[in-house]
């Protein structure tokens, strides 16, 4: 069973900056993809950024430019760089490992942008 565990969530003003952590029980080189998923009150679960083993990195629309995926596979942790943030990024952030047909999902980190 893969474990991932999310940190870094908080709140802060619109135009602020996180970085959300998610740590892997084991070599993040052993998932075909590593991705952030959000969720706001009342919406589907929404894909925000992924990363595969080659190092392709996939954006949604609403964050390009201002998120960026990265990876320490020395720590076996995954970060999403989050700048600029705005009040519509108001969501539960989902770290997910994908290996072959297999999702594994992290708990979730809130992330509350408001002045």
């Amino acid at each position: 069973q893969v474990g991932l565990a999310e940190s870094g969530g908080g709140s802060v003003q619109p135009g602020g900056s996180l970085t959300l952590s998610c740590g892997a029980s084991e070599s993040i080189f052993n998932f075909n993809a590593m991705a952030w998923s959000r969720q706001a009150p009342g919406n589907q679960r929404e894909f925000v950024a992924s990363i595969n083993v080659g190092g392709r990195e996939i954006y949604a629309d609403s964050v390009k430019g201002r998120f960026t995926i990265s990876r320490d596979a020395a720590v076996n942790t995954v970060y999403l760089q989050m700048d600029n943030l705005t009040p519509e990024d108001t969501a539960i952030y989902y770290c997910s490992a994908q290996i072959l047909s297999r999702s594994y999902w992290g708990q979730g980190t809130q992330v509350t942008v408001s002045s």
